[in-house]
C-alpha cells in the first residue's frame, strides 16, 4: 500500500517545504543529534542508521524529538521487518516502497542495496530492485530517495575503477529522470553531487542534505 499525504500549496498560498535527507549514520549518535537539531518539515533517514541491525533503540530515542516528521528506509544493514517494528515502536513512518505527496512533488523511497560481498541483511537482486522501483515510473515531478546509488557514477565510486552501486537504480534514473535523486551506501562518495541527464543527484551521507521545495 502506498502512503499518500499532502503538504504544500493550497488556495493560492505558496510555502517552502524543507526536507532533510541523510544516510549511513552507523550509530554515530552525535551526527544524528546534529541532524535532529536542524529545522525541517520532513526528516528522511535513507538507511543504515546502525550496523548489522544492532542498537536501533538508541537511534530511535534521538529521532523521537521529530517523531511524526521522521520517514525511515532500511539500508543494507537493516531488514524490512526491523525497520517496520522500529517505526511502530517510536511512531515514525516506514517509507520503504512508499510515496508522499508534497505540493506538486511526488517523493518516493526505496531502501536496501544491490548485492554486496558482505551478505548484509538488506540486499535485493538487481531484478528485485527494478521491480520495486517500477511503481514510481509515472510519478512526475519526482524526488526519489534510495539507499543504493546509481552504478557507474561519482555517487558510487569507491576508488578509481571500482563502483558499488546498483545498475537498476542507474537504469531508472537514466530512463525516468527524477527532478531530484538522493542516496547513501557508499561512504567514500559522501557529499558528492552530480547531474545525470536532467536529474540533480546527491550522495547525502551522515552530513545530510536540506532540500527546499516551493
Amino acid at each position: 500500500m502506498l502512503l499518500c499525504l499532502w503538504h504544500g500549496v493550497f488556495a493560492g498560498y505558496h510555502e517552502t517545504v524543507k526536507l532533510l535527507i541523510f544516510s549511513d549514520i552507523h550509530s554515530n549518535h552525535a551526527a544524528l543529534e546534529r541532524l535532529m537539531d536542524t529545522d525541517a518539515d520532513y526528516y528522511f533517514a535513507a538507511g543504515d542508521l546502525v550496523n548489522w541491525g544492532r542498537d536501533l533503540d538508541a537511534c530511535g530515542k534521538i529521532l523521537e524529538k521529530r517523531a511524526d516528521k521522521v520517514y525511515v528506509l532500511p539500508g543494507n544493514h537493516e531488514s524490512e521487518a526491523q525497520i517496520a517494528a522500529f517505526c511502530t515502536q517510536f511512531g515514525f513512518h516506514n517509507f520503504h516502497g512508499q510515496t508522499l505527496q508534497i505540493g506538486k512533488y511526488h517523493v518516493a523511497g526505496l531502501g536496501y542495496s544491490s548485492p554486496t560481498p558482505f551478505n548484509t541483511p538488506g540486499e535485493y537482486s538487481e531484478a528485485e530492485l527494478a521491480e520495486r522501483l517500477s511503481p514510481f515510473e509515472k510519478s512526475n515531478p519526482l524526488v526519489l530517495i534510495c539507499h543504493a546509488p546509481p552504478h557507474g557514477t561519482a555517487l558510487d565510486r569507491i576508488r578509481d575503477g571500482v563502483h558499488g552501486g546498483s545498475r537498476s537504480v542507474r537504469d531508472f534514473v537514466d530512463r525516468y529522470q527524477p527532478e531530484h535523486f538522493f542516496c547513501g551506501h557508499i561512504h567514500e562518495a559522501e557529499g558528492v553531487e552530480v547531474h545525470i541527464g536532467k536529474t540533480r543527484a546527491v550522495n547525502v551521507g551522515k552530513r545530510g542534505y536540506l532540500l527546499e521545495l516551493n
